[in-house]
């Protein structure tokens, strides 16, 4: 007997658009029919489907839960954590998120993943996995603790080339430890996941507009700009050349000068993707003018028209191979405290709306094929970062993680219909489709506007990158 059956959508799978009836059982696909051909005695429940779209839950490979961040007066306040986040992620359709364990010099690889896992696991009501974020001066032994984490299960290690504010320390490595650590993952096969911005531009930029009296967050881009992207970008793939082997995931790529160096690196062969963020493809550094533009913002800046032009170049070129949230969740008060280009809080409250802004602009407004769109949210994510075919996608044998999006729900987006915060940077924008059915590993946890879900539902995923991922294989 199957528990499920998904009766007569639009089935994105690997192989393109199907319309046919998919099959559940336990936590995963059974199988995928043509339409009719299972009766509605073979399973506990039948839904339909038809008319909807069923793609594969999304997969966001970056956020920030319970994150530590600084207002101006120098409190540390914490982003939401996975029981909320967690929950508006499945209300929009997305299952997985790919968060982020603070590694530091006081404790072992193994006590900082502990440590984060205190935090999720009994919250957790979507599945997830983390980054091992690297801190300033790692202590030698640590270069072995990651290669042990690697094969253990945790093969993605994020790595800051810049300590982004001039007041900040603790998050940039010096180009001798990345070196360290790209041998690390170049012999253990893990995935290095970079915010790369040039940290001598950044600085340097900072104390020239606050000695020119030119402080308000809307100069942003001045400080974080497209220079800062190219030279670090540049220097930071040039020194992964030199480490055959290594493989990068260049994280919210922000301008023009990203995409092209991405996109240069990818045509020597070497195996570096790229991502970037719905606010940098769909704002720029003018809406910091809006009234409470600081919603807008996340780190690196927004940037021109050209390069937001660029970025949706790259989802076609290869250089973009996901699009992300740098997901940020606390309140509009929270968000717009800091005013000044050293003091305005990062991140983005988006993880709610993502797939259905996504198939917006994607499909509707710029003719993207349903699999593209569906690798950009979803499957691409869950090849770079080793979860393919387990997540992101519908096929026989993989997790039963699916959205079910109705193109008929169309409307503006409103922050009381959201469950993240008090605002949304997507205030007003229009969509074409809307998940209304979420299922996570077999059970249905949003339906029609109710969540089904339980705090702890959530599972912790431990990953292998790909060998062809590994190889730079085009995706």
């Amino acid at each position: 007997m199957l528990d499920l059956i998904l009766r007569g959508g639009d089935v994105v799978t690997p192989e393109g658009v199907v319309r046919c009836d998919v099959a559940v059982k336990g936590e995963t696909i059974a199988a995928l029919t043509a339409c009719g051909t299972l009766s509605d005695t073979d399973a506990v429940r039948v839904i339909a489907a038809a008319g909807k779209i069923l793609m594969p839950g999304g997969i966001d490979p970056h956020v920030h839960m319970q994150h530590p961040f600084m207002v101006p007066d120098g409190t540390i306040l914490y982003t939401r954590g996975i029981d909320q986040v967690g929950m508006a992620a499945l209300f929009g359709g997305t299952t997985t998120l790919i968060d982020f364990a603070y590694v530091t010099g006081e404790r072992s690889v193994r006590q900082s993943i502990e440590a984060r896992d205190a935090d999720f696991a009994p919250k957790a009501c979507c599945d997830w996995a983390y980054h091992m974020m690297l801190s300033t001066d790692p202590p030698p032994q640590q270069f072995a603790e990651l290669a042990e984490a690697i094969e253990a299960g945790y093969p993605t290690i994020k790595i800051f080339t810049t300590n982004i504010w001039p007041h900040r320390s603790g998050r940039m490595l010096d180009f001798g430890d990345i070196w360290e650590a790209f041998k690390v993952l170049a012999k253990a096969g893990g995935l290095g996941v970079i915010h790369a911005e040039d940290n001598d531009i950044v600085m340097h930029m900072y104390a020239k507009l606050i000695g020119e009296g030119r402080v308000g967050f809307e100069h942003m881009a001045e400080v974080h700009n497209a220079l800062s992207e190219d030279l670090s970008f540049r220097r930071v793939l040039r020194l992964a050349e030199s480490v055959p082997g290594t493989a990068l995931y260049m994280m919210h790529v922000s301008a023009a000068t990203g995409v092209a160096a991405i996109g240069e690196a990818r045509a020597k062969g070497l195996p570096i993707y790229g991502e970037s963020l719905h606010q940098y493809m769909l704002h720029t550094a003018e809406d910091y003018k809006l009234p409470n533009g600081q919603i807008y913002h996340t780190y690196p800046s927004l940037k021109s028209e050209a390069d937001r032009r660029a970025l949706w170049d790259g989802t076609l070129s290869g250089a973009i191979n996901c699009v992300a949230t740098d997901e940020l969740c606390c309140t509009l008060r929270e968000k717009t405290l800091g005013k000044r280009i050293d003091d305005t809080t990062g991140g983005n409250s988006g993880v709610e709306p993502r797939l259905a802004v996504m198939f917006t602009e994607m499909v509707e407004r710029r003719g993207y094929s349903l699999r593209r769109y569906v690798d950009l949210v979803s499957t691409n994510a869950a090849k770079i970062m080793g979860l393919y075919p387990r997540k992101g996608a519908i096929a026989v044998g993989s997790d039963a993680d699916i959205a079910m999006l109705d193109p008929s729900r169309r409307g503006k987006l409103r922050k009381e219909d959201l469950h993240e915060t008090d605002y949304t940077p997507w205030e007003g924008h229009e969509i074409f489709a809307w998940p209304v059915l979420t299922i996570l590993r077999g059970k249905v946890v949003v339906e029609n506007g109710k969540f089904y879900a339980r705090e702890g539902q959530g599972r912790y995923l431990k990953r292998k990158i790909a060998p062809e991922i590994l190889g730079g294989a085009p995706l």
